[in-house]
């Protein structure tokens, strides 16, 4: 059995209009082919639903940069132990909540002097007219539960990063902002549902798709990691010397690596 994980801005999505219209050939064989697509981002779990609901997917999917990981209820055919319902989800959650996060942001922001911005301290409108967002997208992305991304306003990130892991947090770099975390990431969500999988359905090769550098962990947690093309590239490839790299960015090397990957 194959799955498909893949991050969405700049790998599935375009990360300019946020389109996938060119990978629709793959994403149709995908469904053709009965190969589950599981979605693994930053953006939170209302974000998220709204790209499943276009995409037509059904599959589980892990949010906030490995914050928790989300089963439709039923999917798997055992009890998922260490789950909490949600709505019509499952819910395994590894991530620290967001009220903590932001706390501990302000306070690492305070004593590195590196002052920040972020996305608590914005409205609707702010953020839609930062991040080049629709309004209602930009307020799916304010239901935060697990990472709190935001922007520096200042020098001192080095300072900024080391008081942040001294009180025990995590922080990654995305396509747009620096995010703060706790003690979770995509790769440890990945390998939890990879281990579901096999439970389930025996062996299973994961191929994995990313384009920056907060991918670079759940791409080492595949057993096929595709570099989807982006300015990133040389460093994803000296992280990951075995991953294949497309040949265009964004949908169009998404779209090519899939489909390469399903007629092997």
């Amino acid at each position: 059995m194959k799955i498909i994980v893949s991050d969405l801005d700049g790998t599935l999505l375009d990360i300019r209009t946020y389109s996938f219209e060119a990978a629709r050939p793959a994403l149709a064989a995908l469904r053709c082919q009965k190969v589950p697509l599981v979605l693994c981002t930053s953006k939170t779990r209302a974000e998220v639903e709204m790209w499943r609901d276009r995409l037509g997917n059904q599959d589980p999917f892990i949010v906030e940069n490995g914050g928790a990981l989300y089963l439709p209820r039923g999917y798997f055919p055992f009890a998922v132990p260490g789950c909490r319902p949600r709505g019509d989800y499952d819910v395994i959650e590894f991530g620290t909540p967001y009220e903590e996060l932001v706390a501990i942001l302000q306070a690492a922001s305070r004593e590195s002097g590196c002052r920040v911005l972020g996305f608590h301290e914005l409205s609707v409108e702010e953020l839609s007219l930062r991040s080049h967002l629709p309004r209602e997208q930009a307020a799916l992305a304010k239901q935060r539960d697990y990472d709190e991304p935001f922007e520096l306003l200042g020098a001192g990130v080095y300072r900024l990063v080391e008081a942040i892991e001294r009180r025990g947090m995590r922080w990654t770099r995305g396509d747009r902002y620096y995010h703060i975390t706790g003690d979770n990431d995509k790769a440890t969500a990945l390998r939890r549902l990879s281990a579901l999988y096999r439970q389930a359905y025996g062996e299973l090769t994961v191929v994995a798709l990313g384009d920056g550098w907060n991918d670079v962990g759940f791409l080492s947690a595949a057993d096929r990691p595709v570099l989807v093309r982006s300015e990133y590239v040389a460093v994803l490839k000296r992280a990951l010397p075995h991953g294949v790299v497309t040949s265009a960015p964004g949908p169009y090397g998404w779209n090519e690596a899939v489909l390469a990957v399903l007629a092997a």
